[in-house]
């Protein structure tokens, strides 16, 4: 894959939970592309032990979305080893870092076709309804790509994701 599936080139007229699904996929392809051009070691490297690896936000949007999508929208029982997503060094190869995120989102989009967002949850302290649920879950999985975008950015110069826009 060279370009990601961009939300926006979707159907006008979506559902929250339609465009919020495509962004997901849309993030997740961002991560795929952007993890093929580092090695094995850069996806875990880390800056100084304060700062997360590429793996680590991997893995912490796939322990996000299972919680606040799965688990508090989609009812699937689910245990979050929050602490150990950050403490994970090289913890599994990038090729199985990727299937687990494609899964996940494969998982998120699943329960987001019949999704009632009126619904209140109570998920790590806090007590929202689903639309809030789900907004915090897209904002935060885009947080967290672009901090893995910066990562490729400065171990794998040239990276592009945009070339489209080249000299605008």
């Amino acid at each position: 894959m060279d370009l990601p599936r961009y939300a926006f080139k979707g159907p006008i007229g979506r559902g929250f939970p339609e465009l919020s699904a495509a962004l997901l996929q849309e993030y997740a392809d961002k991560i795929a592309i952007g993890l093929a051009r580092l090695s094995e070691e850069q996806v875990w490297w880390r800056p100084n032990q304060e700062c997360n690896s590429a793996g680590n936000l991997v893995l912490h949007i796939c322990g996000n979305l299972s919680l606040w999508i799965l688990k508090g929208l989609g009812d699937v029982d689910y245990v979050r080893d929050r602490a150990g997503e950050f403490r994970a060094e090289r913890a599994m190869s990038r090729a199985d870092l990727l299937a687990h995120l494609e899964r996940t989102i494969g998982r998120c989009r699943e329960v987001l076709e019949g999704v009632d967002l009126d619904r209140e949850l109570s998920l790590q302290g806090y007590h929202v309804d689903g639309l809030a649920a789900l907004y915090h879950t897209v904002e935060h999985a885009s947080q967290h790509t672009g901090q893995i975008l910066y990562i490729v950015k400065q171990l794998a110069p040239g990276f592009e994701l945009y070339p489209q826009h080249a000299g605008e």
